[in-house]
């Protein structure tokens, strides 16, 4: 696909994405039906309903290129992917269906095994991102478009970093007080991946948890925006592993890299 063909799709998916989160919202008003996974994790109806408005829009605009969802198990078993989406429709469900805030709506385009596009929405904050290739990153404000660049006040004596846990562990600290980390926020959606990008925050640490369709939408826009995304070992995180499963992750603002 071409940098145009990508934006066009991005831009295409925006009110698809913006009609998803009311309704993601709506439902979640009238009261969610909640199920527990066979791997012990919850899902809702808002989530499935969610998952079957957004796959609905992506297989319409680009009918060949194979959807991953993490809530569906279609072409999960395809060998050696290459170009491919992949849908997280509610990250943060914990948050979702406790009437918390944080919950965001996923999707990322990954060509040759590299995130190529990502569009974040987060309804109940009322926050969109996206992005379509380097220095292309975008927050829609208010039917205002933003560009991302990182650029928000950088302070070297107070850098700010988000976690998954409040509970840092031993780990996760070294790399902290190699960063000079001095605060750090609890955030569990792909959110952290937007105000990394925006530089309301410096960075993220984490071991290898989650799965791809976790942080491919927010990989593209951190990396679009200037930031960078990398595993312990300073390697490039690729995607369509046999398994999905995440490596280590360090994220960093742009002012950080």
């Amino acid at each position: 696909m071409t940098k145009i063909e990508i934006e066009k799709v991005i831009r295409d998916l925006i009110n698809t994405f913006l009609d998803a989160g009311k309704v993601s919202i709506n439902l979640r008003n009238k009261g969610l039906k909640k199920e527990i996974k066979s791997d012990n994790t919850p899902v809702s109806n808002g989530d499935l309903e969610v998952n079957k408005i957004v796959t609905k829009k992506i297989k319409k605009l680009t009918p060949s290129i194979p959807i991953i969802s993490e809530e569906t198990s279609d072409n999960k078993f395809i060998k050696d992917l290459r170009n491919f989406w992949l849908i997280d429709p509610i990250d943060g469900t914990y948050n979702y269906i406790n009437n918390l805030d944080e919950f965001t709506i996923n999707a990322g385009l990954i060509l040759d095994k590299k995130p190529a596009a990502g569009i974040i929405y987060a309804p109940a904050k009322k926050r969109m991102f996206y992005s379509y290739g380097q220095d292309n990153a975008y927050e829609l404000k208010d039917g205002i478009e933003i560009k991302i660049d990182g650029s928000r006040d950088f302070n070297k004596d107070k850098i700010k970093f988000v976690s998954y846990s409040n509970k840092i562990k031993p780990e996760i600290q070294k790399f902290f007080d190699k960063l000079n980390v001095k605060e750090y926020i609890r955030m569990k959606s792909s959110l952290k991946f937007c105000v990394i990008a925006t530089g309301e925050y410096d960075g993220y640490v984490a071991e290898p948890r989650a799965c791809e369709w976790d942080i491919a939408a927010g990989h593209a826009i951190l990396k679009h925006a200037g930031g960078s995304i990398t595993d312990f070992e300073n390697n490039e995180i690729f995607y369509g592993k046999e398994d999905f499963k995440n490596p280590s992750l360090i994220l960093k603002s742009k002012k950080l890299t």
